[in-house]
């Protein structure tokens, strides 16, 4: 797997910032519930898009904010406020967290001098009451936080969680929640059935690319059919020899049957061709000849292969975008074993 030009965009793994946000409402993230928003709907937390602010814009509810704001605390009779308000997330995809951000953009004079954060894990599907009586534990003690800023919190926690609960010290608003870490699936339904051994949500990753000018590469392996040109990875116009690359590190070690190339979107920026390299341990194998592709095209190919990977190198020539990557395959015996051992780990 080489090229001529070296990856410009390449996550890095001691970065937990790289990582995907897993309370991303594009895989499944929700906010199930807050004790309180008075000002601003809790929502708002888990938004894609960048924070809106319009200043001296009044609604019923006072200046209209994009975020989640509650009112201000009065817990007894001197106006001291002695407790704190909370909402509950459901991660989009359960998994272990690296880190958090809290965004607290165009709160001024009304942001959560501390915060903390608190995790569970959980079966089924719990609701908002179920969750009150969860087992909850610390990931981000009581911790100073800013106002107008970006505040970034380490995690060092290995565990898997389902299920996070944000807290304002003792109240205020804040505009996004970001829960970066790693997808940890539940192997159970996985178990000799055919997968996507390049969905983030079954545990691939995105390891390297060779340019991300316009969009992030974990966007090729996100859940469900691209929604704009945007959603996806695009790269910039290449003016040098050679074409782009994008590397994912599968689920599992596994056997891939089936790829889909999706070009949805991309009508005059879709590669002309692409090509698939496969890698499994050191060696490295071709899994798709280089093959011409149309542009706004779901494009499926089966592969006549039965040699298992760990990872896989998309070439695309010369450059371009891809909306989605997915390759149909099944773990071998041995990561799914791999798979249960870490979904079953404390």
């Amino acid at each position: 797997m080489t090229d001529t030009q070296p990856a410009t965009a390449a996550p890095d793994p001691d970065d937990w910032r790289t990582l995907p946000d897993l309370a991303a409402r594009a895989l499944g993230g929700a906010v199930l519930a807050a004790n309180d928003e008075s000002f601003a709907e809790k929502e708002n937390l888990i938004r894609p898009y960048p924070v809106l602010h319009q200043a001296h814009t009044f609604g019923h509810k006072g200046q209209l904010y994009d975020g989640w704001e509650t009112r201000r605390r009065r817990d007894n009779a001197t106006g001291n406020h002695d407790g704190h308000d909370w909402a509950v997330i459901r991660l989009g995809v359960p998994g272990t967290v690296s880190g958090i951000v809290v965004d607290t953009a165009y709160f001024t004079g009304n942001y959560p001098p501390r915060i903390s954060l608190d995790a569970c894990r959980t079966t089924g599907y719990p609701s908002p009451a179920d969750l009150r009586d969860a087992d909850w534990h610390p990931l981000v003690p009581v911790s100073d936080a800013k106002g107008d800023s970006v505040n970034e919190y380490e995690v060092h926690d290995t565990r898997r969680w389902t299920h996070v609960r944000l807290n304002m010290h003792p109240d205020g608003g804040i505009a996004r929640l970001r829960v970066h870490g790693t997808p940890v699936p539940d192997p159970v339904a996985f178990a000799d059935l055919p997968l996507d051994l390049a969905a983030l949500a079954n545990g691939a990753t995105v390891t390297g690319a060779s340019n991300a000018f316009y969009s992030n590469p974990v966007g090729a392996i996100m859940p469900g059919l691209p929604a704009s040109q945007a959603d996806g990875w695009e790269t910039a116009r290449r003016r040098e020899p050679g074409h782009e690359w994008l590397d994912v590190r599968l689920a599992g070690r596994g056997v891939v049957r089936i790829a889909e190339l999706d070009t949805t979107h991309l009508k005059h920026n879709a590669p002309g061709w692409a090509s698939i390299e496969a890698r499994d341990g050191d060696t490295s194998f071709e899994l798709l000849p280089r093959t011409a592709l149309q542009p706004d095209t779901p494009h499926r190919f089966v592969l006549d292969n039965d040699r298992p990977a760990t990872s896989v190198r998309l070439n695309i020539f010369p450059d371009g975008g891809m909306a989605r990557l997915r390759l149909y395959g099944r773990l071998t015996d041995e990561a799914l074993a791999e798979m249960r051992a870490r979904f079953a780990a404390d």
